[in-house]
């Protein structure tokens, strides 16, 4: 999530192999998992994955493969990002029928589960640092070879070379000390001609450092690069909008009025708030002068984008 960005920020511009980027990189790893194994704690299901996007284009598509997806416990739109990154690979989502399918950061699974069921006949692997996400994935989701969950490291990936047909990496990879290296580890274990889908939001610094990386590995040919922020904000926006999906199931939890604020407030910083320009109401303004909520300080989110990248 962008909770971590301000931190990784400079990690990445560091010298990569000196002691300092690598003590850096090794503290902020074990960090990310630690945070993301208590929020797998907190929840059985995930129902928020990403920022998600909203496009109604994407819902009838959806809906004509899997009818009635979004009546059962999610508002569609993390749905939608995730069938995004299979939608516009260069052979279409049909490209994926009996291939070998990685998700790189795939917390606790529900977005590949979904995928799963778009494409059944992909043999689909997810792969996340936090240990407790990948054992409640594990434990819940897992259909055999089908679907399963490994627990490792973006920059370590622990799978054989040329043995992927298609890599997924959404919101994941700004949380990585060191996106270069696992850039060459996804040209690594792709086969030739196969893709990654990478997708996740870029403050300005941050993007121009990726596209001076990405111009050093030419093992990977980068075919497009869409700026998704409209339909993102458009998700957001709705998520934050009183009778949300989110609005009425804190509606229905047991706590008080300023309990259920600041749950709000929480679910609507994390994913994404900032990014469509929400303003927080006056009571979490004043806790937040009183120190007792974290400032939503951040960097500068400039743009959402979808990227894909053909291994040569």
């Amino acid at each position: 999530m962008t909770a971590f960005t301000s931190g990784i920020e400079n990690i990445n511009l560091d010298e990569s192999g000196t002691p300092q980027a690598e003590t850096k990189a090794a503290t902020f790893k074990s960090a990310s998992s630690s945070i993301y194994d208590f929020a797998a704690g907190m929840s059985a299901k995930g129902e928020l994955w990403n920022w998600g996007v909203h496009n109604s284009e994407f819902v009838a598509e959806i809906e004509a493969r899997l009818p009635g997806f979004t009546e059962y416990g999610t508002d569609g739109f993390s749905e939608q990002l995730y069938y995004l990154a299979l939608r516009d690979l260069p052979k279409g989502l049909e490209s994926c029928d009996g291939r070998t399918v990685l998700e790189v950061g795939c917390g606790m699974g529900e977005g590949l589960n979904f995928l799963s069921r778009l494409v059944p006949t992909a043999r689909m692997t997810g792969l996340d640092l936090a240990p407790k996400a990948i054992a409640s994935a594990t434990a819940t989701l897992s259909r055999g070879d089908t679907l399963r969950f490994v627990q490792g490291d973006a920059e370590e990936l622990p799978f054989e070379d040329s043995s992927v047909d298609v890599l997924v990496n959404i919101e994941s990879s700004h949380t990585y000390p060191n996106l270069g290296r696992f850039l060459r580890e996804a040209a690594r274990v792709l086969r030739p001609g196969g893709a990654l889908s990478h997708i996740d939001v870029f403050t300005r610094q941050r993007l121009q450092a990726m596209r001076r990386i990405t111009a050093e590995i030419p093992e990977l040919e980068w075919v497009s690069d869409h700026d998704i922020s409209d339909q993102v904000r458009a998700a957001v926006r709705r998520r934050m909008a009183p009778g949300s999906r989110l609005r009425r199931n804190l509606n229905k939890q047991r706590m008080n009025w300023l309990a259920r604020t600041l749950a709000l407030h929480s679910q609507i910083t994390v994913f994404g708030g900032t990014f469509a320009d929400y303003q927080p109401p006056a009571s979490v303004k004043m806790l937040s002068r009183l120190g007792l909520v974290p400032p939503m300080d951040s960097l500068p989110m400039e743009s959402y984008r979808h990227q894909i990248a053909v291994r040569v």
